[in-house]
């Protein structure tokens, strides 16, 4: 048994390792089965290019808004600076923020502005997805295919996204979130008093519908919402450094979420960690396997790196783990992903 095997057999639930949904022999058949048992192709028509937002429609954004109560709010990101998790693959870097203008120039009134008019002007440079941020429908593959069945070469050339780039989400990401606190809610049955789950935990669909019943009616998750997961691994990493947060071990959602993911009807789901699924992966030599099937076959919109511990701890408090939620993506025409900076209000 491996040192991952030990981590998904924690716990309540089936075990990742023993799901009939992952055969670790043979995972190319394992992910080609479960894309063609679970894909949304067609769903909203063959011109589609919002994927699982479709189910957020102007009821279920005033069904969120009276979720809010007291007014307060919470941002989930992660801060973006130098100080990130980033280390470099695929030249993911972290953001680099430059001064161009500073009070020191306004001091010395060399701006060239009249009346002592003075100013500080800056300018960032950074991949989309170096912090908190969104995948877009064209981040991920499979076969070949994007998201609807388009030929992958169709939708992302050296122009962008042509197709589903992430400008077409701008003004569709306000919805109800329901905080899914897995970390804090599976710790006593783990033997955990930390409220983290130790890297390679699979979270399975038992576990999501187990931490559902733990929290209460609040945690109900349904057509259009947008779950948020803590593990509580951000919590451990903001407290010990970064370590191999970005692509190493993490909790994360297992392979056999896939047909859970499909049937909630949610329009998205994000988490604390760097890649959302478990890492290790499930099968031996697969890279992000249920990206593969959630983004290109589902079309669902997956969120990473966000940080819900100041929310998870009022949710905590008073076991209200629903709330309105507006995560809009930067309208960056063509891009395949974006930061964000998602509110809860409650």
């Amino acid at each position: 048994m491996t040192s991952q095997d030990t981590a998904v057999n924690t716990g309540t639930g089936e075990s990742a390792a023993d799901s009939p949904v992952i055969r670790r022999e043979d995972p190319l058949g394992s992910i080609r089965t479960m894309a063609a048992a679970h894909n949304n192709w067609g769903r909203w028509g063959q011109d589609d290019v919002l994927g699982t937002l479709n189910f957020i429609d102007a009821g279920k954004r005033v069904e969120a808004a009276a979720l809010v109560k007291s007014g307060e709010a919470f941002s989930l990101s992660q801060p973006f600076d130098t100080n990130g998790p980033q280390k470099g693959w695929r030249r993911r870097t972290n953001p680099v923020h430059t001064m161009t203008d500073t009070g020191v120039d306004a001091e010395r009134g060399n701006q060239g502005f009249p009346h002592g008019f003075g100013g500080a002007d800056d300018v960032i440079a950074m991949p989309l997805q170096c912090s908190t941020q969104w995948d877009g429908l064209g981040h991920i593959f499979d076969q070949g295919k994007a998201w609807n069945g388009r030929a992958a070469g169709d939708v992302v050339t050296s122009e962008g996204d042509l197709v589903t780039g992430i400008e077409t989400a701008a003004a569709k990401i306000v919805t109800r979130g329901v905080l899914l606190d897995v970390g804090r809610a599976l710790g006593p049955e783990l033997g955990r008093n930390d409220g983290e789950l130790p890297d390679g935990f699979a979270i399975t669909p038992e576990h999501i519908e187990r931490t559902i019943a733990l929290q209460g009616a609040s945690s109900r998750v349904g057509r259009g919402d947008i779950v948020v997961i803590r593990t509580g691994q951000y919590t451990r990493v903001r407290r010990t450094g970064w370590g191999d947060y970005a692509g190493g071990p993490a909790p994360g959602l297992s392979f056999s979420t896939a047909p859970w993911l499909h049937r909630s009807e949610i329009a998205g789901i994000a988490t604390d960690t760097w890649g959302f699924e478990v890492r290790p992966n499930e099968f031996d030599g697969a890279f992000q396997p249920l990206h593969q099937i959630a983004i290109p076959n589902l079309g669902l919109f997956l969120g990473e790196m966000w940080n819900p511990d100041g929310l998870g701890e009022a949710c905590a408090a008073d076991g209200r783990y629903d709330f309105l939620l507006t995560a809009a993506p930067l309208p960056i025409t063509g891009a395949v992903g974006s930061p964000v900076n998602p509110i809860a209000v409650r």
